[in-house]
């Protein structure tokens, strides 16, 4: 059968099912509820097991058609693959005794591979996922999450974030592909491709979940959850694209962001929801919200009088299925506002078709066998794939007269509080929800000190605490330095998500500076290495250290990947997908407006996008555009030659970047516009080709309508600049 005899079919079997849906049933189809609405109370409850009568309220008496989440929020913890067989099955054995039969969908935070399934392979996250501007890899990394969470007895992610990282203090900058729109489509795209394949029904797919449409991720003070403030042109240059690019991708299914934008909260936005999101950017899967955020209406943004109205806003905005999540108020409101006329049944009715639809391209009403665990999860393959992304995903920032790779028989004393941890490289998301549960880690992976103590020959000193807040004895550190040839100084974050990430500033704490500048008073070379979802500020630490690593949030395989960085049985290649800023208010993004580089201003991060260093070394030259002059509706060719001029095979991203001379809106100094990632020899010489369309050339106009405009337009990479001209 075609996609398009498919698509009919499904839009019949809706039709038809809705039609014999009542109104209690229909309304349980746009209810959320979390696991906690269903399992045994967690005191009484070692199993995560679930509770059959609530259960049955839930499913039977409430028609409730999602369930989130793991046991039991807050404390949300990863469960064993068998545990989740178990109780998704039992979910949707309820599901099978209800009158009409309609499967729930069960929705979790899959966000860096299969988060709340014991063992699963974890990724790096999506930070660092941009910094190997792989998009193969962020491709497997799809795949591999899609299968192992199905293998889960899951059926939908809430990932992946389609948001823009220009907001460095924000608490969630690390669950986004960085800060430029190209960068974060194309990974973001792969992902989803990877992840949904061709058909999302199929035994190893999974639908996703855009998120957090849209303006979320950029709050003026930098706390998750606070208004953005942005104007319609940089909404529409900045914002849009990454989810438009979602939903060509075929995601199916978005979720609205928890703030607010210009007054207006998320979820009360029909502007947004309705008008752009449906009329313009043609999505026709279904909205969810977050986290009780229709609520909020009432309790925080004061925008409804009552919890009533709030469900009103919200649903007439465009919300199709509210997270609600812990209690049915929401289906008891929504069927009183249809009965007193107040919301249309329509728009119900377009809701649950919304929904309804997803479910049966998802095959939930025709389940496939869940995959066998053995040769689905965990594999060798997936975890050198993850291995490969964190090797991949780590930036060398600095490497002063060649002091990395180190020697395998150097003495290394090793310090700092993100030395002996598998947390500080995984982030929030990860086992629980703030990822902080040192315990709960698989032990047989390697923090970075345990994979320096296997490759080492020479002598491996730690000196730290037991925890990320265990204060580090600091003379003890200068007292060992003597004995040790380089210390190795290990910086960064603990982790977090969401609000409880909140900061105040980018700085360090006072105990890792007071350490970092005590071991470098030592005299001793200094090699920094940093964790962390977001750009601590390491300024004057990086400029005495001999050697700088950026490590973000590498995932489970990063203690090796470091590892094998350091001592160079790996060429590193990542770089940075944000600017990395000097000092705390030191924000500009690489794609700077020309007034932010003038007189007085200027572009001066610690290190800027695209930064990264080999082993190796690259040159690109030859730049070349296919002819001088194109008409407004063509495409231009380009190319140019990138060369490995040293001595070792490595790998190196090419960045293309346009400029648009002059325009009738401001346009920035450059924008990335294409990237190409190649493995060279030693000496040898690759041409790339690149491909440049009227998309690439154009901006968001004074009509606030997408143009390109005459005139003439450079193209950089690298060094070197070359211009062409388009006509009228």
């Amino acid at each position: 059968m075609s996609a398009q005899e498919t698509s009919k079919a499904i839009e019949n079997k809706v039709k038809n099912l809705l039609s014999k849906m009542r109104l209690e049933e229909k309304i349980g189809q746009m209810t959320q509820v979390d696991f906690t609405v269903i399992g045994i109370p967690k005191e009484q409850n070692a199993e995560g097991q679930i509770d059959q009568a609530k259960l049955e309220d839930a499913i039977l008496n409430h028609h409730v058609g999602s369930i989130l989440n793991t046991p039991f929020t807050p404390e949300n913890k990863a469960q064993s693959i068998e545990t989740w067989r178990k109780l998704t099955s039992t979910v949707q054995d309820a599901a099978a005794r209800t009158r009409l039969k309609i499967p729930v969908m069960y929705g979790i935070d899959a966000i860096h591979g299969a988060t709340y399934t014991q063992n699963s392979v974890l990724f790096p996250q999506a930070i660092n996922m941009a910094a190997t501007f792989n998009p193969e890899l962020a491709f497997k990394e799809g795949e591999i999450t899609a299968r192992e969470v199905r293998a889960s007895g899951l059926q939908w992610n809430f990932s992946t974030v389609m948001d823009i990282g220009r907001q460095p203090l924000w608490s969630r900058l690390w669950e986004t592909f960085g800060e430029d729109v190209h960068l974060a489509t194309v990974m973001g795209t792969s992902y989803i491709k990877g992840h949904q394949g061709d058909d999302f029904s199929a035994a190893d797919k999974l639908p996703t979940c855009l998120k957090h449409y849209v303006g979320y991720s950029y709050p003026l003070n930098g706390k998750d959850r606070t208004p953005a403030w942005i104007g319609e042109r940089m909404l529409r240059e900045y914002f849009l694209p990454t989810f438009e690019a979602g939903i060509k991708a075929g995601s199916p299914t978005v979720m609205v962001n928890s703030a607010e934008v210009d007054g207006i909260p998320g979820h009360a936005n029909h502007y947004y929801l309705t008008t752009i999101l449906r009329g313009e950017l043609g999505f026709k899967g279904f909205t969810v919200s977050d986290w009780e955020d229709i609520k909020r209406l009432y309790t925080r943004d004061k925008m409804a009088a009552s919890p009533k109205e709030a469900v009103k806003i919200a649903v007439m905005a465009g919300i199709d299925m509210s997270m609600v999540p812990f209690d049915f108020s929401f289906y008891d409101l929504l069927i009183d506002l249809v009965k007193s006329g107040e919301v249309p049944l329509s728009r119900i009715n377009e809701a649950v078709t919304r929904i309804l639809t997803v479910k049966y391209q998802a095959g939930l009403f025709d389940p496939k066998p869940l995959p066998a665990v053995e040769g689905n999860f965990a594999t060798a393959e997936a975890i050198e794939t993850n291995r490969q992304a964190a090797r991949e995903s780590i930036v060398l920032a600095k490497n002063d007269r060649n002091i990395l790779p180190l020697k395998k028989d150097a003495n290394i004393l090793v310090t700092g509080p993100t030395a002996n941890l598998l947390s500080v490289m995984n982030g929030g998301w990860t086992i629980t929800w703030q990822g902080l549960a040192e315990n709960l880690y698989p032990q047989e992976k390697l923090t970075v000190l345990e994979a320096i103590q296997q490759k080492a020959t020479g002598k491996v000193t730690y000196v730290g605490g037991n925890s990320f807040f265990t204060p580090i004895d600091i003379q003890k550190v200068v007292d060992e330095a003597k004995d040790h040839d380089v210390i190795l100084l290990s910086l960064g974050e603990h982790p977090y998500t969401e609000t409880i990430g909140n900061i105040e500033s980018l700085n360090l704490d006072q105990a890792q500076v007071d350490l970092a500048n005590a071991a470098i008073a030592t005299g001793k070379p200094v090699v920094l290495l940093t964790f962390g979802g977001r750009p601590r500020i390491i300024t004057s630490i990086a400029e005495r250290a001999s050697g700088v690593i950026l490590g973000f949030l590498p995932g489970m395989e990063g203690g090796e990947a470091v590892a094998d960085i350091l001592y160079g049985d790996y060429n590193p290649n990542g770089k940075l997908p944000i600017s990395y800023p000097r000092n705390t208010n030191g924000i500009t993004p690489y794609d700077y407006k020309p007034m932010e580089s003038f007189e007085l201003n200027m572009y001066n991060p610690l290190y800027p996008f695209g930064h990264g260093l080999s082993y190796t070394t690259f040159e690109t030259g030859g730049l070349k555009v296919e002819k001088d002059k194109i008409k407004m509706d063509e495409n231009i060719n380009v190319s140019v030659n990138v060369k490995n001029t040293g001595s070792l095979k490595g790998k190196e991203s090419v960045l293309l970047y346009i400029n648009d001379v002059a325009a009738s809106v401001t346009r920035p100094n450059k924008q990335l516009k294409a990237f190409k990632k190649v493995e060279l020899n030693p000496g040898q010489t690759e041409s790339l080709n690149f491909t440049l369309t009227p998309q690439d050339l154009s901006f968001i106009g004074v009509d606030l309508k997408r143009i390109v405009e005459p005139g003439d337009f450079k193209v950089m990479v690298g060094n070197e600049i070359v211009g062409f001209t388009v006509a009228k």
